[in-house]
């Protein structure tokens, strides 16, 4: 049976002017949903991603730590930069899913800092998947810069798969069991355990972990995110300004200027394809078993995991992430980790940690791998 088209597909003449554009300096990307490292945008990014520690959430708190003052989490770096964030050009009406990234910081976002971002298409992978046979990997690099001072606070590349929404969903079979299943339903004992997860969650805040009492294989205090709703979906966006989401006169304009971006809904009204994460319709069009999650969302997680270990001393150098799966509503992950590495680079004591995040059914939903520089009794 022939697949029925209702969307864009990948050409090779889309490629070929995608192509062209490699390495050549983004001048005309949307406008960040953050300039400035505010009081006000670290706390909504904060609590956008259910993270409520002190350091990003009370001024008097940090203003007795070493920072002297409050500072944005690592993961910040998506609300100063669409780029990062996965706003892709080329191959319009093609889908992109945000599927992980790789980061660098050289020093902290520090409240009162306006930030200056430079962005570039980095490469394009082909890949052959289970959820839409050809996929393209769309790589962007980016820096961010402290712009008064001009230093480098931070650098990346983040990706997307790009994959042909009528193939994924007449043919895909990334999800066929999931598909099949019924919707679970989630019983007061079920949510007893995991509310028991946050509950016991540590944020290891003033209290130093040095690098000394660090061996490989200890384990870092797993912490839980879910079960999955839509209502969290929106929490993360209006910390972290989504791509797309536009009301009104501005919403029009975005559709006139980019007339592939709207899909229409079942009123016949062309709205974003970034609705996946809240129209679960528009998820099943594209192949997906429900609305899910936004993947700069989940590598925030894993990033929260990590700075909750770490406390206030310590700093996050660098960090890969990898989503394997969407979370659609009704999900719940644990985030689990093991330190892997511990070594000495340059003057500074770093340990590695490997993370894992699972999904209720024991499948993989993402995975990270973290460096971070510790204090020293010495």
């Amino acid at each position: 049976m022939a697949t029925e088209q209702r969307f864009s597909l990948i050409t090779e003449k889309g490629l070929e002017n995608l192509r062209s554009l490699i390495d050549v300096p983004i001048t005309d990307s949307l406008e960040p949903w953050c300039h400035e490292v505010t009081r006000d945008n670290i706390r909504h990014y904060a609590h956008g991603i259910g993270d409520d520690n002190p350091l990003w959430n009370d001024p008097d708190y940090a203003a007795g730590t070493s920072f002297d003052g409050l500072v944005a989490p690592p993961s910040f770096v998506f609300p100063l930069d669409r780029i990062i964030s996965g706003y892709v050009g080329g191959l319009p009406g093609v889908h992109a899913m945000w599927a992980g990234a790789d980061f660098r910081w050289h020093a902290p976002f520090r409240r009162g800092m306006e930030i200056r971002t430079e962005a570039a298409l980095k490469d394009l992978v082909e890949h052959e998947t289970r959820f839409a046979g050809r996929a393209i990997q769309q790589i962007y690099h980016t820096d961010f810069y402290d712009a008064a001072e001009g230093d480098l606070l931070a650098s990346g590349e983040s990706w997307c798969f790009r994959t042909e929404r009528d193939t994924a969903r007449e043919k895909g079979s990334k999800y066929d069991e999931v598909k099949a299943r019924e919707h679970h339903v989630y019983t007061r004992e079920q949510l007893d355990e995991l509310w028991a997860i946050y509950a016991a969650e540590e944020v290891r805040g003033a209290t130093p972990r040095y690098w000394e009492d660090v061996e490989v294989g200890d384990t870092v205090q797993s912490i839980a995110k879910g079960p999955m709703t839509v209502t969290g979906y929106i929490a993360y966006a209006q910390g972290w300004g989504g791509l797309y989401i536009r009301a009104n006169k501005l919403a029009w304009r975005q559709l006139r200027k980019h007339p592939n971006l709207g899909i229409p809904d079942r009123f016949g009204i062309p709205d974003v394809p970034e609705r996946v994460h809240w129209d679960s319709d528009l998820a099943q069009l594209v192949g997906t078993p429900d609305a899910y999650d936004y993947g700069p969302e989940r590598c925030s997680w894993l990033m929260h995991h990590l700075t909750n270990w770490m406390g206030d001393d310590g700093f996050l150098v660098s960090h890969s992430s990898q989503i394997r799966r969407h979370n659609p509503v009704g999900d719940f992950i644990v985030i689990s980790g093991e330190v892997t590495d511990k070594f000495e680079r340059d003057g500074e004591r770093l340990v590695e940690i490997t993370q894992r995040a699972v999904q209720q059914d024991e499948e993989l939903s993402a995975t990270g791998v973290g460096v971070i520089r510790l204090p020293s009794r010495t």
